[in-house]
């Protein structure tokens, strides 16, 4: 840890202690494909019993129609956020019938890319964009790559945190909102430089289903486990690797997290120019739409990254006029695989370690990436997804040829101390207990999810998707008899009518047909650009 870390620590420490700042604030959004009892994607619509997709905060839908999403609260301790996580489990499993939650990030079996369905979001002009945006996607990549889910994770420090950095840091002149984006694209910056760490630990999707690669060509780094099975020995996250979220197109951004104002800038670029493949698709045939415009992104939310700068939203603005607004709110990681071997996909010290994680990415030096340095990254990335079990892997660290089990153990080093601060708020010691917990998986490959699995796999001869039906048996088993907070059912149960008569609501007040409304949307979307543009 160096010098100005532990400086930073010690005279955070003592605010700790006496209460001067509180806890961290998290969010959890974990995706599950519903599957039918032979552990096929279903073709069935969203539930009615859960309410609309459209407007429940907790129950909604992500890419398809079978893809359950679920949304906490914010809440300050891990254990409230689990709480709440599994009553979605629980309160769903009472309206699915005999239709499963997959627990696994790569898919179930499928039969082409039609059998993945499009989420539907009613008639609405706001829900008919959703839906066109789909298809956009649709027509781009495809709709089996949509069907991955995973674990988003949302976290944001408290404001008298903020406070006492912004004081330590003599930048009592810097407006809050501006010093706090500045702050948190540091931590962007960090965790892009070793984000690799939370792949290797977490990484749950070693194996896939030979339906995800319907043109039957296996890539190099696949290899044939049974009859329908492909897997990679070495690997992590397939999830996060070529075969999952990425986009060549998108690639050539080069978003490197440096500033807002580049951050903005790039994306808003990305949303009004043109791109000739796209544009070739069509954008419209006949009356219908096909993708809401030919651009490089339809829509800022396009653009994959394994961590986003957020900010919520106000009615009829754009991700990044609320943070050109009002700067940086929370940040979202995004490369956290489903655990299948946990019930809800992760569990509590999983969380602990994350914070830890991003507290020191926060709190470390973090220069701006250069162009060098941001492919020397992305490389580290996608050799930890792709062999992060190797014994033999080495990572660049500033030019630096490094074992994961020796770079990994110097930055769990680094952590010990941020995680002791964290502790400082706490009865016990939580998150030096999470650092402890998951040490072991440095020096032993075998001890990862990824791991794990693939250890499964290979010594009871299973398929993929049989394993992984099994497994999702015995986690509804267990979820449909396991009882609900009263309080939560009560407000699961009434959310599910409000939700219907608000998007009822919605769909009787538009005045626009759909095209003017799309129109409207972009006018002000490139007015905010040509504004911010002026204003440089």
């Amino acid at each position: 840890m160096s010098d100005s870390l532990s400086t930073l620590i010690e005279r955070l420490a003592g605010p700790a202690r006496q209460g001067q700042f509180s806890r961290l604030r998290r969010g959890l959004e974990k995706e599950g494909l519903r599957v039918d009892p032979a552990g096929r994607i279903a073709q069935t619509p969203h539930p009615a019993a859960l309410g609309s997709k459209l407007t429940n905060p907790h129950i909604t839908t992500d890419y398809s129609e079978a893809l359950l999403e679920y949304i906490t609260p914010v809440y300050c301790r891990p254990a409230d956020a689990m709480a709440f996580l599994g009553d979605l489990h629980r309160f769903t499993y009472r309206y699915l019938g005999d239709e499963l939650i997959w627990p696994a990030s790569m898919p179930s079996r499928l039969s082409g890319n039609d059998s993945v369905p499009i989420a539907d979001y009613g008639t609405s002009n706001v829900g008919t964009m959703k839906r066109v945006y789909r298809k956009g996607l649709d027509v781009r990549y495809g709709r089996i790559m949509q069907a991955i889910a995973g674990v988003h994770y949302n976290v944001s420090l408290p404001d008298d945190l903020w406070e006492l950095l912004r004081e330590i840091d003599g930048a009592a002149d810097t407006p809050m909102s501006e010093y706090r984006s500045q702050r948190y694209f540091g931590l962007i910056r960090n965790f892009r430089r070793h984000s690799w760490l939370l792949l290797y630990l977490f990484g749950a999707s070693p194996a896939l289903d030979r339906s995800f690669l319907p043109d039957g060509e296996i890539p190099d780094k696949l290899e044939a486990h049974g009859a329908e099975t492909l897997i990679s020995p070495w690997a992590t996250s397939l999830r996060m690797s070529d075969l999952g979220y990425q986009n060549k197109v998108q690639a050539q951004l080069k978003i490197c997290f440096n500033s807002l104002s580049n951050y903005v800038g790039t994306l808003r670029s990305a949303i009004s120019t043109p791109w000739p493949t796209y544009a070739a698709l069509g954008v419209k045939k006949g009356d219908a739409w096909r993708q809401l415009n030919a651009n490089i992104l339809q829509i800022e939310n396009e653009y994959y990254s394994d961590i986003r700068p957020k900010r919520v939203t106000r009615h009829g603005e754009t991700p990044s006029q609320a943070l050109e607004a009002s700067g940086v709110e929370y940040i979202e990681v995004r490369c956290l695989d489903l655990n299948p071997l946990l019930t809800l996909g992760l569990d509590e010290g999983q969380i602990y370690f994350v914070d830890a994680f991003v507290m020191w990415c926060l709190l470390a030096e973090s220069p701006w990436i250069s162009d060098e340095e941001c492919e020397s990254l992305d490389d580290n990335r996608r050799l930890v997804v792709e062999r992060g079990r190797d014994p033999e892997l080495r990572l660049c660290d500033q030019g630096r040829c490094r074992s994961v089990a020796e770079w990994g153990g110097d930055i769990l080093a680094a952590l010990d101390g941020v995680a002791g601060l964290l502790d400082q708020l706490e009865e016990d010691s939580p998150h030096r207990d999470a650092l402890a917990a998951l040490a072991p998986r440095l020096a032993d490959p075998s001890l990862t999810p990824s791991g794990q699995l693939l250890a499964r796999l290979q010594e009871n001869d299973e398929e993929f998707s049989d394993a992984m039906l099994a497994i999702a048996r015995e986690q509804a088993e267990r979820l449909r008899r396991e009882p609900m907070d009263p309080a939560r059912e009560a407000l699961f149960e009434e959310l599910v009518g409000t939700s219907m008569r608000q998007q009822a609501e919605i769909e009787a007040a538009d005045r626009l047909a759909f095209d003017d409304f799309l129109a409207d949307y972009f006018a002000r979307a490139r007015e905010s650009r040509l504004l911010g543009e002026a204003s440089q």
